[in-house]
């Protein structure tokens, strides 16, 4: 998780790997070999490698609740006709709202 946080920081930012590795202190290689999944880095390495790109990782503790589970029952509860139906109309939605975004 931590690579993909790494990865999606550096994007947000506009950033190369090279650049990320020049203010880290390390090589490009070793940052792509990080958002990769090569390897692996500690928390601690994630947190400092965004706050070198101007971010911040927000970390909350929720109370868990059903909500999946209640979705997932409703779903059980539809046909595969009925589910194909559902998943065509979200693609649908979706594809406007990124048409309608773009705009």
């Amino acid at each position: 998780m931590g690579n993909d946080l790494v990865r999606e920081g550096r994007r947000r930012v506009g950033w190369t790997q090279a650049q990320l590795a020049e203010r880290a202190g390390t090589t490009q290689s070793a940052i792509a070999r990080l958002e990769s999944g090569r390897t692996s880095p500690a928390f601690d390495d994630v947190i400092r490698y965004l706050r070198l790109m101007g971010l911040d990782l927000d970390l909350m503790l929720v109370e868990r609740d059903d909500s999946d589970w209640a979705q997932a029952q409703r779903l059980l509860a539809l046909s595969p006709a009925e589910r194909l139906l559902r998943h065509e109309e979200l693609v649908d939605e979706l594809l406007a709202f990124r048409k309608h975004d773009a705009a």
